[in-house]
């Protein structure tokens, strides 16, 4: 009798367990459901400031692929992605952590991921879901596409509002891995971005609501209310370690190594200038070895828009130039820069030719050679040298010529994308597109075709977008809001 009482116990304690709903399976207990908005910083500050590209340097006639045919080298891209919007997703993880464990700081930098990854896909594509975009929780899965010129009115008021949200939060910043929780720092940081996304709409100067100039100069002349970056210490990047994923992300790349070689007219234009930067940048060309190091005549380049053929034929005649060693051979190399204290000084010297600022263009332009020829560890008596050459010197209305040639250089192997856009907004330095190995009828793109997810999936919004930006459908030379004078 008792053994059957105990099966029958045993028999019912197994049926009750089975009642258990079958969420409770769902939930692992050995998983995390929550994180800690400084772990999460950490992650996003990984994913934004880790923004090295080759593609980019293809696009930009820094650097030619001598091991495939590149569609950013050749002009032949078609498609981006949304990835950043997952990056979005984890910026509203931080936020809500932050907002769960009453830690004020957090909102404020995720205003400025939010500013960063929206710029990111707008500067990509043109209009862009925004308003409705991270709402899938709201069962929002067909957001419609904001106007880019709301979209960079809402990125500038977000960016001011994060400045003085920092400005006023006591609270400490951890798990920082940019500015090791440096309040100050990171105001300096968002204030420069400002700077350069209104710099970025100077086709814009007679929108009335913007007020590009107005906002530009209110930054620059309130230091106090509004900090700017004061030197290279100052620059937004991310110092590699030599840990695994935490290395310089070309270290031990084979392509790199065998594959990678300058582009001519970048080569040429550095030998103009007698820029010491190019023996930081570029091993000597194999037929000119027996030259010095710092002989300009040791160093050649191929045409980003020649064939393939063409270029591996220079290559194998040992006179083109690889991309320096430490690209590919040093796990740490040199920080990945994604705003640095250079690109304002440009920015300043730019905005004071146009009149946005007073202040002296020449004296902004040359510190700005002067930071970015200091992060290319370039002795102090080679900078003095170089920019006392007559060369170098700002040539009356034809100041902005050479503000844009030297930000093209102290942009190499950084910053990402942002040298096509200065290039696509400026139309300096000139991207060659001479070679028959130009594809897209010998134009460079101005712009990617939105995701094919997106014609699957958000049809109807995706299109009205369309209609209304490029008449002649989606297509990647068609010229978005950004780049049409007002």
């Amino acid at each position: 009798m008792r053994k059957l009482s105990l099966t029958i116990f045993c028999f019912l304690a197994v049926a009750v367990s089975g009642c258990k709903k079958f969420e409770h399976f769902q939930t692992d207990p050995n998983k995390p459901t929550q994180a800690t908005p400084e772990l999460l910083l950490s992650n996003l500050e990984m994913v934004a400031f880790n923004d090295i590209s080759t593609s980019a340097a293809f696009a930009s006639r820094y650097l030619i692929n001598t091991d495939d045919i590149s569609a950013s080298q050749y002009y032949n891209w078609q498609r981006s992605d949304f990835t950043d919007y997952n990056n979005l997703r984890q910026v509203v993880k931080m936020e809500t952590e932050a907002t769960r464990t009453n830690q004020t700081v957090y909102p404020a930098l995720g205003k400025f991921f939010r500013a960063w990854f929206y710029m990111r896909l707008t500067l990509t594509f043109g209009d862009i879901p925004y308003t409705e975009a991270l709402e899938g929780a709201q069962e929002k899965f067909t957001p419609a596409y904001n106007r880019q010129a709301d979209i960079f009115l809402n990125i500038l008021d977000d960016l001011k509002v994060a400045n003085s949200q920092l400005a006023n939060s006591t609270d400490d910043i951890r798990g920082d891995i940019i500015f090791a929780g440096k309040k100050d720092k990171w105001r300096r940081l968002i204030n420069t971005f400002s700077l350069r996304i209104l710099m970025s709409l100077s086709q814009k100067e007679g929108n009335t609501t913007l007020k590009v100039k107005e906002r530009f100069a209110e930054i620059v002349n309130n230091p106090t209310q509004y900090p700017l970056m004061t030197d290279n210490s100052d620059n937004g990047q991310l110092v590699f370690v030599d840990q695994q994923k935490n290395r310089y992300p070309y270290y031990n790349n084979n392509s790199m190594q065998t594959a990678m070689y300058l582009e001519e007219s970048f080569v040429n234009l550095l030998k103009g200038f007698k820029d010491p930067r190019l023996f930081r940048f570029a091993q000597k060309a194999p037929l000119y070895t027996t030259l010095p190091d710092t002989d300009f005549n040791a160093y050649g380049g191929a045409k980003g828009s020649a064939t393939i053929d063409v270029n591996n034929g220079l290559a194998v005649a040992g006179k083109v130039s690889r991309i320096a060693k430490r690209f590919y051979n040093d796990p740490v190399n040199e920080p990945g820069i994604v705003l640095g204290y250079a690109e304002l000084q440009f920015i300043l010297a730019e905005a004071a030719v146009r009149g946005w600022i007073s202040g002296d263009a020449s004296s902004f332009y040359k510190k700005g050679i002067k930071a970015s020829m200091e992060f290319c560890k370039i002795a102090s008596d080679n900078i003095t040298d170089y920019l006392a050459q007559p060369a170098v010197q700002l040539v009356p209305g034809k100041e902005l010529e050479g503000i844009f040639n030297q930000k093209y250089i102290s942009f190499f192997m950084n910053s990402g994308w942002q040298v096509f856009y200065e290039q696509r907004r400026t139309g300096l330095p000139v991207f060659d597109v001479s070679g028959d190995g130009v594809l897209n009828d010998k134009k460079v793109p101005k712009r990617w075709m939105y995701p094919e997810t997106e014609i699957n999936l958000n049809r109807q919004h995706v299109s009205e977008a369309i209609t209304r930006q490029y008449p002649q459908g989606d297509n990647i030379n068609g010229v978005m809001w950004l780049l049409v004078k007002e």
